[in-house]
């Protein structure tokens, strides 16, 4: 939930920088939640071809999920121009799923792996380090 509140609070419109998958995941989940909260209210209030809360909901929503989206794909050192793939939705969920990229790329310092020799094998033996 945390990671929700830090995507709608803080990034809201913030493209700059990178969002690991945890970030994502998590802010996709819950706002899947929150959408389905939304759909159901909606119906209970038959409020279906009105402009309901899950319209509303929508709406708020969709600068942030952009911005996370193109700060996902810079976590992967792709440009935000990859989520024109969209179109063919296996690409992004692949692209979605990919671990970060090791150390500092064109968008910044890795969260997960600030030191370009750090890998999730990390202490293997005879390793230095």
């Amino acid at each position: 939930m945390e990671y929700f509140i830090s995507v709608v609070r803080d990034n809201y419109i913030n493209f700059d920088g990178r969002a690991r998958r945890k970030e994502f995941w998590a802010f996709t989940f819950f706002s899947s939640i929150f959408s389905i909260i939304a759909l159901f209210v909606d119906s209970n209030l038959g409020l279906n071809d009105a402009i309901g809360f899950n319209i509303i909901y929508t709406l708020v929503i969709l600068c942030p999920s952009l911005a996370v989206s193109i700060r996902r794909m810079h976590d992967i050192n792709k440009s935000g121009w990859w989520l024109m793939l969209f179109i063919f939705v296996l690409p992004v969920i692949y692209l979605t799923c990919k671990d970060s990229d090791i150390g500092d790329n064109d968008y910044g310092s890795s969260e997960k792996y600030p030191y370009s020799n750090d890998s999730e094998n990390d202490f293997i033996f005879d390793e230095e380090e």
